[in-house]
């Protein structure tokens, strides 16, 4: 053979081998996405992630005994929530549930119906959670809510990929121009005012502009689309170097996926944290459901699944 066919051989062995490895990397990130709660059961199952695959609605939309308004970043406690209130009200088993961003959640509530793509979804919830401070700003502004339950808490950390690449150590280190960053939206997060807050108690005005204004403009803070798990993907696809998140979104991670990230904590005077509340809305279309499903969110056994996905007690 001679030296040039040998030098091609090698090319296409080569561009053989990359194609190898790289299928099993695109393999690997593929292992990542979600959605991470297992789906129902029964029916004709069909999903293409990341093309057509719905992580955000769950459940039984068709004629549901209740329907739950879910702050977004519990998506991973619903299926363990629910099959437990199942099991302890068994008159209830179709249940629908929403995790999206509250900012969405709360302006479905005021237009009456959802778009997703081709889908409408005109449904009213009968219990809708979100931060303790926006649900009575909510209450104030449209009355909405019969009784509310604060039912759990969670602190701010930072999320990076193990090892730490960036050598990220706390939120001034967000600042710098060689860290990229996913940020929630203030568009539609509660959470990025929160997150803004601790920037702002880590490094004065200038950091909060820094990373939500220079950096965004740069491109080096990437603010989500979706909510609070886009972020996670983004460290785990190597998009972003690191994230602020709600400290359970860092516990899912790495301590139920067992996921290659690690938690950077943020300082108590520099951290803030969120008390969840659930609040049963005055025109629940399933009343009493409502009122069961309220009474269960502050049982002991729905307080150990909170607990299982590393949120804290409601009460300090």
């Amino acid at each position: 053979m001679s030296p040039y066919l040998n030098i091609r051989w090698q090319r296409v062995l080569l561009a053989g081998w990359l194609a190898v490895v790289c299928g099993v990397a695109n393999a690997a990130q593929d292992n990542y996405l979600p959605p991470w709660n297992p789906p129902p059961t029964g029916g004709v199952s069909f999903a293409v992630p990341p093309f057509d695959a719905i992580a955000d609605l769950h459940g039984d939309i068709v004629d549901p005994q209740l329907t739950v308004f879910f702050a977004g970043n519990q998506f991973m406690v619903v299926h363990d929530l629910v099959e437990a209130f199942k099991q302890r009200y068994p008159q209830y088993q179709r249940i629908y549930v929403e995790t999206l961003p509250p900012g969405i959640l709360t302006k479905q509530i005021e237009t009456g119906s959802l778009v997703m793509g081709n889908l409408r979804i005109a449904v009213k919830p009968d219990i809708f959670t979100n931060g303790k401070g926006s649900i009575a700003d909510l209450q104030k502004e449209h009355g909405w809510f019969a009784d509310t339950a604060d039912y759990a808490r969670n602190p701010l950390a930072i999320m990076v990929a193990k090892g730490n690449p960036k050598h990220v150590e706390g939120l001034k280190d967000l600042g710098r121009p060689d860290v990229r960053v996913s940020m929630p939206n203030p568009q539609w997060e509660g959470i990025a005012k929160q997150i803004e807050v601790s920037y702002r108690q880590a490094g004065g005005d200038a950091l909060d502009r820094t990373i939500m204004d220079s950096k965004v403009k740069d491109g080096s803070t990437y603010l989500t689309r979706i909510h609070h798990r886009e972020s996670p993907l983004r460290v785990l696809r190597g998009e972003s170097d690191a994230a602020p998140v709600w400290s359970t979104e860092a516990y899912f991670q790495q301590q139920i996926l067992h996921r290659p990230v690690e938690t950077i904590t943020i300082p108590a005077d520099q951290n803030v944290t969120s008390t969840y509340t659930a609040a049963r809305m005055k025109d629940a279309p399933h009343a009493q459901a409502a009122k069961d499903f309220l009474a269960f969110m502050t049982s002991t056994e729905a307080q150990g699944i909170y607990r299982k996905y590393g949120f804290q007690p409601p009460q300090p």
